[in-house]
Parts: C-alpha cells; structure tokens; sequence
C-alpha cells in the first residue's frame, strides 16, 4: 500500500507532504527548468505554512558532512578550559569563536522589539544548555570587501577564532570546503525562491555576492543534572536572516510551532538531509507571505541524559548593504506593505545584540 503522505506524481518533488514537507532537489539541481519551477511551487507552500522543509538531492558529499562533524565533535571534547582562549570578546556581534551559552544568556530581540519567540525578553531564563562556535568568510584573509562594508568593514572585517589545537589541523579545512558547499546549495535555494515568488530566477543573485552568512556548529553537551523549570537546550526563538540550511544529529529535540495550533511539532531526523528555514528577512522580502516561524531544541528525556547532540546552522544572510524592502510580487491594492524596509547588517547586528551581553 502506498503511503497516502508520499507524492506519486511524476515530477512531483514533494518526496513528503505535511507541515514540514520533505522536497527531493536532485532533479532541479540538473537545470530542468520544468523540475525548478516545480520546486519553487513547492517551497512557496512551504514557506507559507510552517516556514520549514526538509530537502534531500542536495548533492553535497557525505564524506564532507562526515568529516566536519568529526573534527567539530573532537574541538568540543577537548576540555573547556583549553578552549576558552577562542571564546568570543563580550560585546562582539559577529559571534566568532566560542561562546558558552550555558555559562548565561540573554535573550536575541526580534523585529518587533520583543524577544525573538515573540514574547517578552526574557534576561532572567535560564541560560540555554549549549556551546556554539561560529565563523564568516568575512573573516577569512582577503574576503570583506571595504566598499561593501562601508561603515561596517571595522567590525566585520575581524579575523575567524581558529582552534590551533593539536589533533585539529583538519578543522579550518573541513569548515571552510563544507561552508563552500552550503554557500552553494543557498544560492540555489534563493533561486527557487525567487521562482516561487514570480520572480527572475536570478533576482536575488546581485544581493548574496558578499554575503555575511555565519556558520556555526551548536554543540549541546550531555546533562549531568536536572534542568531548571523552563530549561532548553536552545530557546525558542526565530531566525534573523533570509534561510537557514540546519544539518542535525539523529538525537532530535528540534520542534517548530504549528502556527495554527500553537502545539509544538517534531522536526524529523531524515538521513543525508537537511532541514531548512526561513528567516525574518525573508517574513519582510514577502510581506509576511512568508512566515519566519518559531522554533527551539528541547532537553532530552532523563534517560538520553548522557547523549550529546550535535547541529550546524548555515545562517544565509545578504550583503551588509542589502535594503530588505516588500517585494513586487508580494503587494497589491488588497495586500498593502506591512513593513519598513531594514538594512541587512544593521538588522543582523540587531538581531544578536543579545546574544553579546
């Protein structure tokens, strides 16, 4: 029997459908035009439900995904206090380096002003149970371009925190061919994107060519003692950038809200994959055709207590320049613009201000 969630249309790259539909990009990625605009379709829905999908097809090798997990597993085994000379300096909005959220937190503002999972900001929760270590290529030798960054070239111009560790001379390799990788696979998102919204599929090109796009790796250690009341590994919060392209272990805990519910649902583990989200750049790009949906890392159950988890966000973010404004295909006399237009890197420095105190 066929299972009534699974596309039997030919053609169809809906692999899944539901809230978090599965979508199969291989035959896109060849250049069928007919495949692409199909999947643009298919992200269109997506991004108007839940803001979440998970794509196969990708054509990113599983030996790479491999390696940078193995290397970035070995950097957080290595005892903290041999690490904490790469910690990020307090008030550093690029985030690059280490940073230890279970040592404090605050909570990341949203667009709205509240915290970014919409509600109050939240100083006093207890801190999330997770390590982070975070790179740009503008951080890279040679790569932030002054005339880009304009006023923001001080700041974002600051040199990637390497591990110079022994036994990791292989992390600065793998981050930087896998962030080559996942550089990729966004712009062709974006391009699938801009299908899905009647667009050139070349639209947003012009606006990622220097992009401020983090990689980070979420390092969320095993638990040695009972959380506190409202404890996460990661709060719920939204995203601030146009999509995030999330590879996650298979020890779950990731669930995003069913906005027309308001319950919490699982996002899937699904081998070789990633999951994908939007941000909310892309909630103000499509006037709110789009939603930027929250979403948060539960702690385990006491008898996965002694399991860590291991996940790696690529947060895609435009050029520093970028004027995020309603797009043509999003407004008409029945739908009027419901946003100012922001600045892409005075909106990313907004977004993580919290996160630096």
């Amino acid at each position: 029997m066929t299972d009534s969630n699974v596309s039997t249309v030919s053609g169809d790259p809906v692999l899944i459908d539901g809230y978090i539909p599965q979508i199969d990009l291989s035959r896109a990625l060849t250049g069928d035009s007919q495949a692409r605009a199909a999947v643009g379709r298919a992200l269109d829905k997506a991004c108007s439900t839940s803001g979440f999908f998970v794509i196969a097809g990708h054509g990113i090798d599983r030996a790479l995904i491999d390696r940078v997990l193995s290397v970035t597993r070995d950097f957080f085994h290595v005892p903290l206090e041999e690490r904490r000379h790469l910690a990020a300096p307090p008030g550093d909005v690029t985030l690059r380096g280490l940073r230890l959220f279970h040592e404090g937190r605050a909570s990341t503002p949203g667009r709205d002003g509240a915290s970014a999972d919409g509600f109050a900001t939240r100083l006093d929760s207890p801190p999330d149970l997770c390590e982070l270590f975070t790179m740009n290529r503008a951080g890279e030798p040679g790569v932030a371009d002054p005339a880009e960054l304009a006023e923001g070239y001080e700041v974002w111009s600051r040199p990637n925190r390497w591990p110079d560790l022994p036994g990791l001379e292989d992390f600065r390799p793998s981050w930087l061919a896998y962030y080559a990788e996942l550089e990729h696979l966004a712009l062709e998102v974006m391009r699938f994107f801009a299908l899905g919204l009647d667009l050139d599929e070349h639209f947003f090109d012009g606006m990622f060519d220097n992009h401020l796009t983090n990689l980070c790796a979420n390092y969320y250690p095993p638990i040695t003692t009972p959380p506190a009341e409202g404890q996460y590994r990661k709060f719920p919060h939204t995203d601030s950038g146009t999509l995030t392209i999330l590879y996650q272990d298979e020890e779950g805990g990731l669930q995003v809200v069913d906005r027309s519910t308001g319950e919490w649902v699982d996002v899937p583990f699904v081998e070789n994959s990633f999951v994908v989200n939007i941000g909310d750049l892309m909630a103000i790009w499509t006037n709110d055709r789009w939603v930027s949906t929250r979403h948060r890392i539960l702690t385990p159950p006491q008898e996965k207590w002694e399991r860590e988890r291991v996940s790696m966000p690529f947060f895609h973010t435009p050029n520093w320049s970028t004027i995020i404004e309603c797009l043509p295909s999003c407004t008409d006399a029945d739908t009027p613009i419901a946003h100012e237009a922001v600045h892409s890197g005075e909106y990313l420095e907004y977004k993580v201000v919290g996160l630096t105190a």
